[in-house]
């Protein structure tokens, strides 16, 4: 199990519950994560090599943004056994993942996980792709985690997750954006007040970036292979890079005991406002030599393109 954080140490106690033998590498690793994995029945070799050379599965549960230099690290050690990238990545990242840890003479499977930690049954879900995959579908059988073949090449089940935390991860940034927005202009209880009589699940649902705040910066890596997902499909990827950027900001909850009030993160939200609505003032001052701004608006679809083609030469001279 590489390596045994919330999520993966709880997968590792699915596996070690069903009777395997779950090993990992904590050399460096934190006090709290060496206490984690203990308590999951998940035995520490110590170091990468020993883990390689002793596992026939290997299963990647890591931050998105280390996932492919974790498969390059086992590929180096020429790991011939079954690898598991569980982690949330975009389609193409996950692709690449395969072809690293195939070159080092692995077999790659493709995998998602949508859902908390699995400490309970009927939680969580494990999506794998590619080949092999109902051997390792079969290591969960009754176990806390349930795993879903699909019949798809490598990189559908990362393909899934994308989708999936796309909504879940990305409307929470947006709700979360909303009620600070709603804050900083004086409206919070008008919004909260509206949603009562239009969309009464609103509020709860803007309620629950508090929770979360302490995995934000997780999901910063996370929400910009979303980014990429849209983007490599021809999509815009705006939604996933604003959602990032909102939980960058909440980075200071890292690992906090108790969850933030919403008063607080939607003040980090909106820490550094007025500087950022002054650079944006000073992007939107026409040049003087550029063309004087019309006070009369055209409609229709043509106008409307027109004059955002005239907006974007002038932002680009500027």
């Amino acid at each position: 199990m590489l390596h045994p954080g919330e999520m993966g140490a709880a997968i590792g106690a699915c596996l070690a519950g069903r009777g395997a033998k779950v090993v990992c590498a904590l050399v460096g690793r934190s006090e709290a994560t060496r206490l984690r994995a203990k308590s999951a029945g998940i035995e520490d070799l110590g170091t990468m090599r020993r883990v390689l050379h002793s596992a026939e599965v290997v299963i990647s549960v890591c931050p998105p943004h280390g996932a492919l230099a974790l498969a390059r690290e086992v590929a180096a050690r020429e790991f011939r056994g079954v690898y598991v990238d569980a982690n949330a990545i975009a389609p193409a990242t996950a692709r690449e993942v395969g072809r690293v840890v195939e070159a080092g003479g692995a077999t790659f499977i493709d995998g998602g996980i949508i859902g908390p930690p699995p400490v309970k049954p009927g939680t969580s879900r494990l999506y794998l792709a590619g080949s092999r995959t109902r051997d390792v579908a079969a290591l969960f059988a009754g176990s806390n985690l349930q795993a879903i073949v699909l019949d798809s090449p490598a990189g559908a089940a990362s393909a899934l997750k994308a989708c999936y935390a796309a909504w879940t991860k990305g409307g929470t940034a947006l709700l979360a954006a909303v009620r600070a927005l709603a804050e900083q202009e004086g409206v919070d209880a008008a919004l909260l007040a509206e949603w009562k009589i239009s969309l009464p699940e609103a509020e709860k649902r803007s309620e629950v970036v508090t929770v979360q705040a302490r995995k934000a910066w997780r999901w910063i890596g996370e929400m910009e292979e979303i980014a990429a997902s849209f983007e490599a499909a021809g999509l815009p990827g705006g939604f996933g890079l604003a959602a990032a950027e909102v939980y960058r900001k909440l980075e200071s909850f890292k690992d906090g005991a108790t969850p933030p009030a919403l008063t607080a993160v939607t003040a980090a939200l909106r820490k550094g406002a007025r500087k950022a609505a002054k650079a944006g003032r000073r992007i939107s001052a026409p040049r003087e030599d550029s063309e004087p701004v019309r006070a009369k608006f055209k409609f229709g679809t043509a106008a409307v393109k027109r004059h955002a083609a005239k907006r974007l030469r002038s932002l680009k001279r500027d």
